[in-house]
């Protein structure tokens, strides 16, 4: 059975997460991607590492499905490579400031003169207009320009998320305007540019807090894992661990203040409506807490979900791999790599598809695993590989 995006070829010149995740998750659907970094290996391949080798975590999620190659494409040879490569592809994924893009001749111009229907689709932190365009950064500065990181954490003290979700947001709209684009040229013959930016995806997923303080100036502060528009949300301790809760609308918090038999609450105008439940959270949590602090987690989390109230346990990454959920719903593939003690669990696809199912994964390539095969299919015979390798083009 043939997948989605079988017959489309991807050029993966991405970098750390952003790009390189994009072009994953086309690959998972079927796409020729192949993937393209320096002779000697790119940075984010040893990130996180976990192999013999020191090839890294990132990498094995990033690099599932692909093919690899090595290439230098600021030499003369490299850039004719990077026009035969260019020739028979349709999208170019290249998360890269646009000086670099210029230089290694991955610019959309450039790539339009190659291949008039090229799909370019870039990334930076920051885009490619305004006073910052030129800047280098990473997941943790969007984090902290888009107002998240003040509100994640409390005053004097701000808080990051340890996962890297400007990252992996921009590589998941990336892959989303990718294929927008994709139909955009099947229907009119035309290619075009796609951008994302960390700041633009951070500002996106934290927008309605930006919008509440544009309009109603509230100067909301930090109030760590306790929600502010609703309750309670929040971590709560039990007798032997911690578990989390989310309360949202009418209904949900009249099944919570019976189950905590404090029906008397639903007439108070404190906790009225979401957000005056929210302002008064802290009462809220206090009931919430002294509950959750007379059992163990799992009369907690038996009690809530019988109520009908959304809950989970605070898991740590071990008993998140083991927790009965992860394991039945196989939200996991266990993929093996060379030089590793054990296979890897990649989290799944994170899409299930009726028809066109992602399907297994096939593990990522070894450093210029397929170097040799993917040049021999751009018409390049074994003398001339050869001296490519010698010339440390590839």
């Amino acid at each position: 059975m043939k997948q989605i995006l079988h017959g489309i070829r991807v050029l993966d010149f991405g970098r750390y997460i952003a790009g390189p995740f994009c072009a994953t998750l086309l690959a998972d659907l079927g796409a020729d991607v192949i993937r393209i970094e320096k002779p000697r290996g790119g940075e984010d391949r040893y990130t996180v590492p976990v192999s013999d080798d020191g090839e890294g975590a990132y990498y094995l999620q990033l690099g599932r499905n692909k093919r690899g190659m090595t290439l230098n494409p600021t030499t003369e040879e490299g850039r004719g490579i990077v026009k035969r490569l260019v020739e028979t592809a349709d999208v170019v994924v290249a998360n890269l400031p646009f000086p670099a893009l210029k230089k290694l001749g991955l610019d959309y111009e450039t790539l339009k003169e190659i291949k008039p229907d090229i799909i370019l689709t870039t990334g930076s932190a920051f885009g490619s207009t305004g006073p910052y365009a030129a800047r280098g950064g990473f997941d943790t500065v969007a984090q902290a320009m888009s107002g998240s990181m003040y509100l994640n954490g409390t005053p004097g003290s701000p808080g990051k998320s340890f996962a890297p979700y400007a990252d992996f947001g921009t590589a998941s709209l990336s892959a989303f305007g990718t294929l927008a684009a994709i139909l955009h040229r099947n229907k009119t013959g035309e290619g075009q540019m796609v951008e994302g930016s960390l700041l633009g995806t951070a500002l996106t997923f934290n927008n309605a807090a930006l919008m509440e303080e544009a309009i109603l100036e509230q100067g909301r502060e930090g109030t760590g894992m306790r929600g502010q528009y609703n309750a309670p949300t929040d971590t709560f301790a039990t007798r032997d661990g911690w578990v989390t809760v989310q309360v949202v609308g009418a209904g949900l918090f009249k099944r919570w203040a019976t189950l905590m038999d404090e029906t008397s609450w639903l007439e108070d105008p404190r906790f009225a409506t979401d957000q005056s439940r929210g302002d008064h959270g802290e009462i809220i949590g206090e009931r919430m807490a002294a509950w959750c602090a007379e059992r163990n987690s799992e009369a907690v989390l038996s009690e809530l979900a019988a109520a009908g109230i959304p809950c989970g346990e605070l898991l740590s990454p071990r008993e998140t791999l083991n927790n009965e959920q992860v394991v039945d719903a196989g939200m996991f593939q266990a993929v093996d790599y060379p030089g590793l003690s054990k296979p890897a669990p990649i989290a799944d696809h994170p899409l299930r598809y009726s028809a066109t199912p992602a399907g297994t994964f096939r593990r990522a390539p070894r450093l210029g695993e397929h170097t040799q095969d993917i040049l021999t299919e751009l018409g390049y015979d074994a003398d001339s590989i050869s001296k490519l390798q010698a010339e440390g083009v590839i």
